[in-house]
């Protein structure tokens, strides 16, 4: 909290809470540290929601694996996992990603290509090696996932930013405008005034820009998982035509 205070007399304008980690309880322990902060200064402070959304992760590893590169390595649905596979939160992974699609780890530090499909589990060859731990991102360029924009999860995250009065909710993996305005209805049911933030870091976002700008009140430019999706050598010139757009 006198962290918090310091950076509001700082000059902080808004204060971001990040659903991909942490508990309900804790969120609520820093939004009300940023509203007292708010009367303390005495001007306004937005409290932004960052909602994990579709996010695909390593599941739970015993221990950290180390791919070589030339190896091939087996991925399996989270929690059905034989003898070495690594498992991946998104059960029908198999189903999406073809042989030659590219599966990409811990923001891309360690990338692998789909060989071939057995049965529910992908088998790829690992391209450039690297650690690879617990719970980090997994990133599929290309390949069209099955996933609705607001998980379970998020859907709950949402409801319980909305019933603290946060300002902001900003949705991750926006793909286009439909996605922002499912958001939109469910914030209005609720009763609430909260703007939406399209944070775009996805091809399709990119794609349908323009739309997804005229839906949204926001945009972020998250390069992080950007520069992941469509290549590091292209954010540059999409961010500036990002800021165009808004």
């Amino acid at each position: 909290p006198a962290m918090i205070e310091q950076l509001a007399a700082a000059g902080m304008d808004a204060a971001r809470l990040n659903f991909s980690h942490g508990a309900h309880a804790e969120h609520v322990e820093r939004l009300l540290a940023v509203r007292r902060a708010e009367v303390r200064i005495g001007r306004p402070l937005a409290v932004i929601a960052d909602l994990c959304g579709p996010k695909i992760r390593i599941g739970r590893l015993e221990e950290p694996r180390t791919l070589r590169a030339g190896e091939e390595v087996t991925f399996a649905a989270a929690g059905e996992e034989k003898g070495d596979d690594i498992g991946i939160t998104f059960p029908g992974l198999a189903e999406v990603a073809e042989p030659g699609a590219d599966l990409l780890i811990n923001d891309g530090l360690v990338k692998t290509k789909v060989i071939r499909r057995e049965g529910s589990r992908l088998v790829a060859r690992v391209e450039v090696g690297g650690q690879v731990t617990s719970a980090k991102g997994v990133n599929l360029p290309g390949t069209v996932l099955p996933i609705p924009a607001l998980t379970d999860r998020d859907a709950d995250d949402l409801q319980f930013a909305l019933e603290h009065d946060v300002d902001f909710v900003a949705l991750s993996f926006v793909r286009s405008a439909d996605d922002v305005q499912g958001l939109r209805e469910r914030i209005d049911a609720a009763g609430s005034s909260a703007r939406i933030i399209a944070k775009i870091e996805k091809a399709e976002a990119v794609a349908d820009l323009d739309a997804i700008v005229e839906a949204a009140d926001a945009v972020m430019v998250a390069r992080g998982d950007m520069g992941v999706e469509i290549g590091v050598s292209e954010v540059p010139l999409v961010q500036k035509q990002i800021i165009a757009s808004a």
